[in-house]
């Protein structure tokens, strides 16, 4: 089994355990925002996100725990835009992916574009829904 997981800044600065390739991780794997990921990553790489690590939703049916190995981890940097309305926020636009060889939720930015997550391949032996 191989899965793209989505990692956000924050949930690996408040909750993560620093990993790198080769590494076994045991996370928590709920559905991919698609539509966020496709505003910071672009349609087709969002589109072969299946599941974001998370440290803090509560036990549901559309969880899974894994154990699986690090194949390959890419940070996220991406541009901020500010959307308009009664609430302004910013959003993550235009991101690119920088292959790195560990992870500890702390990379820095690059110039304008701000460290958003990181883009990590997991791959096992067994799938774990069976």
């Amino acid at each position: 089994m191989r899965w793209n997981v989505w990692v956000a800044d924050w949930q690996m600065q408040c909750c993560g355990e620093p990993f790198s390739v080769g590494a076994t991780v045991s996370w928590t794997l709920v559905p991919a925002d698609r539509a966020w990921l496709a505003q910071a990553l672009g349609e087709e790489t969002a589109a072969t996100i299946e599941w974001s690590e998370e440290h803090h939703d509560e036990p549901s049916a559309d969880q899974m725990r894994v154990e699986a190995q690090v194949a390959g981890i890419s940070a996220v940097h991406a541009r901020m835009r500010l959307a308009e309305g009664k609430d302004p926020y910013s959003y993550p636009v235009d991101g690119v992916l920088s292959p790195l060889a560990s992870a500890d939720g702390w990379t820095p930015n690059q110039g304008e574009r701000e460290f958003i997550g990181y883009l990590v391949t997991l791959t096992a032996d067994e799938d774990p829904l069976t």
